[in-house]
């Protein structure tokens, strides 16, 4: 088991989560620091997606990386921006995370 391939899968997948919420936050690129923020997140997930994809194969990756970013997107768009959420969607949102639970569990 590689623990620091997952760290940094999940490293990479809460900078996805801040570099979307800023780029929400730039208004279409036309606020500095906002945009500023935005390209060195991305910068940041990518890195460290690369370092994870040393050691991790590339299918469960991303996949979980996406997943990671798409709950984190989610709860944050309800709590930061109240946008709405239906019983419906949770538990959409409860089938993803344990997707992701289950390809961690099933790499090892």
């Amino acid at each position: 088991m590689n623990i620091a391939a997952w760290v940094s899968l999940l490293i990479a997948g809460i900078f996805e989560v801040v570099w979307a919420l800023s780029m929400k936050q730039s208004n279409g690129f036309t606020k500095l620091w906002p945009s500023v923020i935005t390209f060195l997140a991305m910068w940041v997930s990518f890195a460290f997606l690369s370092f994870a994809l040393k050691s991790l194969p590339l299918g469960i990756s991303y996949a979980v990386w996406v997943g990671i970013g798409t709950l984190g997107i989610t709860i944050m768009s309800f709590v930061w921006f109240k946008e709405p959420l239906s019983a419906f969607q949770i538990g959409c949102i409860i089938l993803i995370l344990t997707g992701i639970v289950g390809l961690k569990v099933q790499g090892n």
